[in-house]
């Protein structure tokens, strides 16, 4: 007897359990595709940042204003009105010394007398010759009269009263000679007495007592005193050639001196040099200062202040600005295309801090200030936030006043 198996029966999904899975699957692709989006998207992020990155921030240099003055400051030093160093004339001991450094003297006062014993002695003997002189040309005349008058009685020749008449004449410049000689012994007889050449301060004395006196035309004969008038001051200052048209006739400078800080004194221009040293690139300026109560002193050292015109071909830039490569200075500009343009550019004055371009470029360029080493001709830029609003802001007040 067979017994067979009862047939098994699958029973059949349910239909809500498929549409089920297929919403499960619906929502893993969504799920990974919405992360493969946010990663795309956080990367290119990242990378648009890192590329923000690599383009160099800048900010740009302070423009400078042509309308206002160029004031510059210089150094100048100070020399008395007029100053005379003082030559002993005649030679022999210093005797005496009237007036020593600082004192105050009038024109031909006494400063200092020289013992010359020799001088003394070759005035006694010119005198003693011109006496003999004299008496000689004396003698030599009547003599001469006396032969006139025989000649007269044919008692001697006309060649004899003739050579006593020329021995005569000759007697008569031998006394003019020798009068000549006491003369000059006399002047310099005056120059025993060292005198003021002009009222004035006495600045150096450079002798004493007892000191032997040299007086020739050779350098060794050093000088005894120095008076100075410093009533009034002649201050020079060296113009640079970049500002030698500014220099006006009768323009002022302000000036200062180390010894009086705080203080400042007025001078006014007496002229220039009207050339350009070419040691230094210079014009030297003479200015006249007012010395009244004498508190500038003959070789002081001076911080001069000069308002200039400005040159419309300078443009005033910080020295910070200034990019030293292989073939020469240049400056970056910043464009209207947010990328950076050197520009060649020549120095023509250096202040310290401040540079004045004279070529290379305008006042109208955007100098980018501090700009990076690696800086090349073209590169991409961009600029600090505080600049864009300062160029914003610049930008509308130029729209309205031009509106205006």
């Amino acid at each position: 007897m067979s017994h067979n198996p009862a047939p098994v029966h699958v029973a059949a999904r349910p239909p809500r359990l498929k549409k089920l899975a297929v919403i499960g699957i619906i929502a893993a692709v969504l799920i990974v595709g919405g992360g493969l989006a946010i990663r795309y998207h956080d990367h290119h992020e990242l990378v648009q940042w890192t590329d923000d990155q690599l383009i160099p921030t800048v900010r740009l240099a302070p423009p400078s204003d042509p309308d206002k003055v160029h004031v510059i400051t210089l150094p100048g030093h100070l020399e008395a009105w007029y100053s005379s160093p003082i030559h002993a004339r005649v030679s022999g001991y210093l005797k005496n010394w009237y007036k020593d450094i600082g004192a105050q003297v009038k024109s031909g006062e006494v400063l200092a007398s020289i013992d010359t014993p020799e001088l003394d002695q070759q005035l006694e003997q010119a005198k003693a010759v011109l006496a003999k002189a004299r008496a000689d040309d004396n003698l030599a005349n009547i003599t001469s009269k006396r032969w006139q008058h025989l000649l007269a009685s044919d008692s001697v020749s006309k060649q004899e009263a003739d050579e006593k008449a020329g021995e005569a004449e000759a007697a008569e410049a031998t006394v003019l000679a020798a009068k000549a000689d006491v003369d000059r012994l006399n002047a310099l007889e005056a120059f025993k007495n060292i005198v003021a050449p002009f009222k004035g301060l006495v600045t150096a004395r450079r002798t004493d007592v007892g000191d032997l006196i040299t007086a020739n035309n050779d350098n060794s004969n050093q000088e005894l005193f120095t008076v100075a008038d410093t009533t009034h001051m002649r201050l020079y200052v060296p113009i640079p050639q970049v500002d030698a048209g500014g220099i006006k006739p009768g323009m002022k400078v302000t000036l200062s001196v180390p010894e009086y800080p705080g203080r400042t004194f007025q001078a006014t221009l007496l002229g220039n040099s009207g050339a350009i040293n070419q040691a230094s690139g210079s014009m030297l300026a003479q200015f006249e200062a007012d010395n009244d109560d004498g508190a500038l002193k003959p070789g002081d050292y001076a911080d001069v202040k000069l308002s200039l015109e400005t040159n419309p071909n300078l443009v005033s830039i910080p020295a910070s600005a200034l990019i030293f490569r292989a073939h020469g200075p240049q400056v970056a500009v910043f464009g209207p295309d947010s990328h950076a343009h050197l520009h060649d550019v020549h120095v023509g004055m250096d202040l310290g801090q401040t540079l004045l371009i004279d070529q290379g470029l305008t006042q109208n360029d955007r100098v980018i200030e501090n700009p990076p080493d690696s800086l090349m001709n073209g590169d991409r830029v961009q600029l600090d936030a505080s600049d864009s609003d300062a160029t914003d802001q610049a930008a509308a007040e130029k729209g309205h006043a031009a509106a205006r």
